[in-house]
């Protein structure tokens, strides 16, 4: 077997998740990454249908991410539900959602939620 990873780091959007008021309202930036684990074996093919297509991975995430919720971590798991569910050939794969200058009461630049998925 051969372990390979694939990454889409820093997806951007423009979304609506969060508990105040003013971020549902307003929005704010987010950014996404996601890393997978695969077995490339099957890729020797060199055809993308044997292979992680990172374009459906970035329409997962795009369609996921217009969807507002209060939480970050309901993003995460929703979108680690999907992406399981849509390449149940992956090891592992971990999302990670960034919030830009999340309303902490001070200057930050990031609050961030993580979420592994290792496959049984």
């Amino acid at each position: 077997m051969r372990i390979s990873t694939i990454s889409l780091l820093g997806m951007k959007f423009h979304s609506n998740h969060g508990c105040l008021e003013s971020e549902r309202r307003e929005g704010n930036l987010f950014e996404v990454d996601f890393e997978g684990k695969i077995d490339i074996s099957a890729a020797s093919s060199d055809r993308l249908e044997d292979t992680l297509d990172y374009c459906r991975i970035y329409e997962i995430v795009a369609s996921r991410m217009v969807q507002p919720s209060n939480l970050l971590e309901k993003v995460a798991l929703d979108l680690e539900d999907s992406i399981s569910e849509k390449f149940p050939c992956m090891e592992e794969f971990t999302i990670r959602i960034r919030k830009a200058c999340p309303p902490v009461g001070s200057d930050v630049k990031w609050a961030e939620v993580s979420v592994k998925h290792i496959k049984e």
